[in-house]
């Protein structure tokens, strides 16, 4: 016994007819009036035999030389039958039609006329032997080489009919696993080609290139009389600010490459703000999209989402003239090669993070470094400087006056003094080594004192103390280095006698902290400092700006002329908390 995957069709005919030549003969063995006979037996061995096949066809098997033993046994139950109901004058003489149609399925035009000629021989035999009518037999052989030869044709053309139908079934198997094996080709190039680059624009086009032979891989396998259809348009738009823009394309024309798009309605909207991916009839009707000229013939439009997480990078655009392009499986083949490219551009635009971060962190070594001169320069330095003058006045002073001499004395001392108090305020702020031993607390405190011991200036510290002790190291320190800039600048600018450093929790958000520098100085318009800061040589903004993105925070300077300044800095906590954070600015 063998199994197959598929079911076996010729077993399904033969079995259905035979139970319908089985119950033709059970009704006219029922009007004869000799069902009861025992005879009649036999007709329950065929039933229980068919029973059999039906078993055995529902699960797809069969048995060796299935068909020449189901062809024997119908032949010789139909033989049986008719030597015991009386020939050609019983009630169910035409049961040998029975193996004749089974044998017509089975082996076609010939099978079934040898079939024709087995009943003819059983038919003979009978009459020969019970002295029955010639004529008889005549006319039944003749019916039964009709028929024979009527059910031979038509079992053949069926047979035919099915075969050329397995046949294309067949081919059009191959034809669908030769295009889903070139789209994972396909797929698997892009991805062997998204994660061997880090250029958005390899990036971007290998995605519109991979997408074009994805779809028409069907094609190669088609009889065509006319070129491959290239009529498909793509585009990659990606966002640069607040809106999108042209980063690669296939089939746009010069003026489409050039523009830009709000994504605040139509298509675009939907796609960016709800992820969704969107196929449309047309763009005619589209406010933002009806600009594009390469997209105005086009009848079917897919929109796809570049989108990972929270984080929006643009969208895939493809675009077709004729009706219901995008099929399912399209979509489906465009969906994963625009998640691969997702990938693929979110691991590019983190490198490119990283290497704009690797540089802005390179440039702000190089403030630091040009800071620390220029501190040095105007303050130690110029202290140092004067002491020596200063010295070597008072060596002059005591040939002439001794006492005039004591009191320059005692200037250069409290110069000294004060020189070395600003070194160490400067040591202090580069390191503060009491951050890393006792905490933000006391770090803030000490850097208080030192204002005040070193520039006369008053620092009022309000720390939350438990927040402060929950805050990871790594965030403490850039809190401080905060806290310090934002002191020094108002120290230097506001003429403020307090400044106010406060630190506390977001009210009603216990993972967003909230880091405020306030002074009651004289304050200044915030618009127009930040819109000529390029020009100005003071880089205290931009390091409380490129500080505050250290720890994926929120800076909002408050300040008006007279009114003085409130510098607020909003720091999260958690991941979830910078995502909220992100999505809504949290208020003090």
């Amino acid at each position: 016994m063998y199994k197959s995957d598929t079911p076996f069709v010729a077993d399904w005919f033969v079995i259905s007819l035979r139970w319908l030549v089985l119950l033709g003969v059970t009704i006219s063995v029922s009007i004869s009036g000799t069902l009861i006979a025992w005879e009649n037996s036999v007709l329950i061995l065929l039933i229980l035999w068919n029973i059999v096949l039906t078993w055995l066809a529902g699960l797809n098997r069969r048995l060796p030389n299935h068909r020449i033993i189901s062809v024997l046994i119908d032949l010789g139950v139909s033989s049986v039958f008719f030597w015991f109901q009386g020939g050609l004058t019983g009630a169910a003489s035409w049961i040998g039609i029975l193996p004749i149609i089974s044998t017509a399925l089975y082996f076609d035009l010939r099978g079934a006329l040898l079939a024709s000629l087995a009943i003819i021989l059983v038919q003979a035999a009978f009459t020969f032997l019970q002295s029955g009518s010639l004529v008889w037999l005549l006319l039944s052989a003749l019916g039964l080489l009709v028929l024979g030869g009527f059910f031979g044709f038509i079992s053949q053309q069926m047979i035919n009919q099915l075969r050329q139908m397995r046949i294309r079934q067949n081919e059009e198997r191959e034809r669908q696993q030769h295009v889903e094996t070139e789209r994972m080709r396909a797929i698997y190039r892009l991805s062997s080609t998204l994660t061997a680059t880090l250029s958005y624009k390899r990036v971007l086009d290998m995605a519109l290139e991979i997408s074009t032979s994805a779809l028409h891989v069907d094609d190669d396998k088609k009889e065509r009389t006319t070129p491959k259809d290239d009529r498909l348009i793509s585009g990659v738009l990606l966002f640069d600010g607040e809106e999108l823009v042209v980063g690669s394309a296939r089939r746009f024309p010069q003026a489409d490459l050039r523009m830009t798009f709000p994504a605040k309605e139509g298509l675009l909207h939907r796609v960016v703000e709800d992820g969704e991916n969107v196929v449309a009839a047309g763009v005619q009707n589209d406010p933002e999209l009806k600009r594009l000229i390469s997209l105005h013939p086009c009848q079917s439009v897919y929109c796809f989402s570049l989108r990972t997480g929270f984080n929006v990078y643009g969208v895939l655009l493809f675009g077709h003239p004729e009706k219901n392009y995008f099929t399912r499986d399209r979509c489906e083949v465009l969906d994963i090669i625009g998640q691969q490219a997702t990938i693929a551009i979110q691991n590019a635009r983190l490198y490119q993070d990283l290497a704009d971060e690797k540089e802005r962190m390179a440039e702000a070594q190089e403030e630091a470094r040009k800071k620390l001169a220029r501190d040095l320069h105007d303050g130690p330095t110029q202290s140092v400087a004067a002491i020596a003058m200063r010295v070597n006045l008072s060596r002059k002073m005591l040939e002439r006056d001794a006492n005039m001499a004591a009191e320059e004395l005692v200037k250069i001392e409290d110069l000294a003094r004060r020189t070395t108090k600003e070194i160490r305020h400067m040591l202090f702020t580069l390191r503060p080594l009491v951050l890393e031993s006792q905490g933000l607390t006391a770090a803030l405190g000490q850097m208080a004192e030192k204002m005040k011991e070193t520039f006369g200036q008053e620092v009022v510290i309000q720390i939350d103390e438990k927040l402060a002790d929950d805050i990871e190291m790594g965030k403490k320190g850039i809190i401080f280095y905060l806290a310090e800039e934002a002191v020094n600048n108002a120290r230097k600018h506001a003429q403020s006698p307090r400044i106010y450093v406060r630190l506390s929790q977001v009210k009603n958000e216990p993972e967003i902290a909230w880091l405020q520098i306030a002074d009651e100085g004289l304050g200044f318009d915030v618009d127009a400092i930040t819109k000529s800061y390029d020009k100005r040589g003071s880089l205290g903004m931009v390091n409380l700006r490129e500080r505050t993105e250290l720890v994926n925070g929120l800076l909002h300077i408050d300040s008006a002329p007279g009114k003085g300044t409130r510098v607020n800095v909003y720091i999260p906590l958690s991941e979830e908390a910078a995502d909220k954070l992100h999505h809504g600015r949290a208020q003090g």
